[in-house]
């Protein structure tokens, strides 16, 4: 019998990337519609919960992100799934280091908190509720196609010869290319059953530093590449009249503060997971209609 999992937020950037490398693995994927569906329902039956649903908007980021959460546990209680959850970097605050399930969490922005509470309340549910959690936790995402992420804007100009980079070039910064953490994300769950009732498992993807990808993206295409750096002070400027600029400007800090992140749960769970090489990866950044690399 298939292993069946439920995909909220199948339409965003690691959902999709989630429902394609289920299939792939042969499981039976459900994606949840939001809005017109009741997830307790839609989780009947399934073995897997995978949670990347978010906010429709910035504004409601801080309450509607632990009410997520609330709905997600409630749903996995009627169904007894595991949820694998993906975790971001924001939790952490702008302590520079390797950070690691063991780092302190001293997020200092508000998407942060709301990163954290979230985490809480999953947390919460797998010692009081018995229920198995796994956060999978990444720096910026690199997906396989334009999808609204940081790296968009990075990479629009590299036809006209520009690389354009939103903090210090020379800092190391964590990133997931999303096949990479989607596979991950697949095998943690078929190893569910070794796992204890919490798991946080830092996925330490790739970390390069500004000046590191723009060299990268430059050889794979033959072609000199400046690095331009981002227009900070227009989004500041935009802040009071777009929500997006506003936002950007809460997490610049993460552009400036070295840091990666620890491979060393992974690689105690899955020692034979391998992520996509480094020039491959540039290679779908720079030719995004390529078939996935993975």
């Amino acid at each position: 019998m298939k292993n069946k999992v439920l995909v909220l937020g199948a339409s965003g950037s690691f959902g999709q990337n989630a429902v394609v490398t289920f299939e792939n693995a042969g499981w039976q994927v459900r994606k949840y519609q939001r809005g017109q569906e009741d997830m307790a329902t839609a989780a009947k039956g399934v073995d897997v919960i995978v949670n990347s649903l978010n906010p429709k908007n910035y504004k409601g980021w801080v309450h509607v992100l632990p009410q997520i959460a609330r709905e997600v546990v409630a749903a996995a209680k009627v169904s007894g799934a595991t949820i694998v959850q993906p975790g971001n970097v924001y939790n952490f605050g702008a302590a520079p280091g390797v950070w690691s399930a063991d780092t302190p969490h001293a997020a200092t922005t508000k998407k942060g908190r709301a990163r954290i509470e979230m985490e809480r309340i999953l947390r919460e549910a797998s010692k009081k509720d018995g229920l198995q959690v796994i956060i999978l936790r990444a720096g910026d995402f690199i997906d396989s196609r334009p999808s609204g992420n940081f790296i968009d804007f990075m990479v629009g100009k590299l036809g006209k010869g520009r690389f354009i980079y939103p903090g210090k070039p020379d800092i190391p910064h964590a990133w997931a290319y999303l096949p990479d953490m989607a596979r991950a994300a697949v095998a943690l769950a078929e190893k569910r059953g070794a796992l204890s009732d919490f798991e946080d498992v830092p996925f330490s993807g790739h970390t390069f530093t500004g000046e590191g990808l723009r060299a990268g993206l430059a050889k794979i295409m033959d072609k000199k590449l400046k690095l331009v750096r981002f227009p900070w002070l227009l989004m500041k400027g935009l802040s009071p009249v777009w929500g997006l600029a506003r936002e950007m400007q809460e997490i610049r800090y993460l552009w400036d503060t070295p840091h990666s992140l620890s491979s060393a749960r992974l690689q105690q769970i899955l020692p034979d997971f391998e992520k996509t090489p480094a020039e491959d990866v540039f290679r779908q950044l720079a030719n995004p209609s390529l078939p996935l690399m993975a």
